[in-house]
């Protein structure tokens, strides 16, 4: 590791907070791997929060948990990682992110890991299997990823006139990037439509990709991803800014003033990721725990923002949506 990365993770771990870490003698440790900050996985970690504690496992009274934040730079969780192996966590919870759970796993074959993501696990090299996980990895997938296809369809029928699409991936998620990039174009040559594949990897890089959209007059489909996930709301914000119609995963990107929002529940799978935990802390091992799929999917549709774009919401989208925003 680069002796610049190693220093920006150290001061990562030097920011965490000092309150709750006092920790009763034989309490189990939960090492949680965060790609982002606490303020932006708040939902999510409210959802593992409630999972582990159906388990029985309360935060404090039956376990303590050390939290190790990426502030959204992956280059950072193999340092955070090996920390946590170093102070020997009794397991590893690298929930949301693809990056962090392939860190853990590259970090310890032997301290249990359970992940949450929406890519397929065995493609991106997580477990050798979803019903024999082996090793010391298992966790749940949502259906995130294998909805962004869908994300595109839907933007379509939304923008009904347009032929070329903009699609944003994170090129610092490469292996989700690619599952991303090929299944949207097998999509898209279904539809009959083009599609122009967008970069960012930081919140700078996203000027640059709305003045692309922009010069292009196309929509936008972003994919799956945990750095788009986080930046729900300042994704939204840009979209109105620049009148683009586009497509996230969230409820929370609707509810800000995007036009469209679908994807897997995460509150689902961040709570069975809890409960998975729990049952390893119960004594269960990796290997026998078969990756759940959590397959709700849910849609939010904010027709103030159809309306400012001059689009027409189809009645058969507004009658099968989870919300509309209006």
């Amino acid at each position: 590791m680069r002796r610049r990365e190693f220093m920006a993770a150290l001061g990562a771990m030097a920011a965490w907070p000092l309150t709750g870490r006092a920790q009763a003698p034989g309490m189990p440790t939960v090492g949680y791997l965060g790609a982002e900050s606490p303020a932006r996985f708040a939902t999510r970690l409210r959802a593992f929060r409630q999972g582990l504690g159906e388990a029985g496992y309360r935060e404090t009274v039956d376990v303590h948990i050390e939290y190790r934040w990426a502030e959204g730079h992956n280059e950072r969780l193999p340092a955070l990682a090996a920390d946590l192996v170093q102070r020997n966590v009794t397991m590893i919870a690298a929930p949301g992110s693809v990056a962090s759970a392939l860190a853990a796993k590259a970090a310890t074959s032997t301290i249990p890991i359970v992940f949450e993501i929406g890519a397929d696990p065995v493609e991106v090299g997580l477990v050798a299997s979803l019903n024999r996980p082996n090793g010391n990895v298992t966790g749940v997938t949502s259906l995130n990823a294998e909805v962004t296809p869908k994300r595109l369809a839907l933007l379509r029928e939304l923008v009904p006139k347009a032929t070329r699409f903009g699609v944003l991936v994170n090129p610092s998620n490469p292996k989700n990037a690619e599952a991303t990039i090929r299944d949207i174009e097998a999509a898209a040559h279904k539809l009959g439509v083009e599609t122009d594949i967008l970069k960012a990897a930081s919140e700078s890089d996203l000027n640059d990709v709305f003045a692309t959209v922009v010069r292009l007059q196309s929509p936008l489909c972003i994919a799956n991803e945990t750095f788009f996930a986080n930046r729900s709301e300042l994704l939204a914000g840009l979209t109105m800014r620049n009148r683009v119609p586009a497509a996230h995963q969230s409820r929370e990107f609707a509810a800000a003033g995007g036009l469209l929002g679908y994807g897997g529940s995460i509150a689902q799978s961040h709570r069975q990721a809890g409960i998975y935990a729990g049952r390893i802390l119960h004594g269960a091992r990796p290997a026998e725990l078969p990756v759940q799929r959590v397959t709700k999917v849910e849609m939010f549709i904010n027709v103030t923002t159809a309306k400012a774009l001059g689009l027409a919401v189809p009645v058969s989208l507004l009658s099968v949506a989870d919300e509309v925003f209006e």
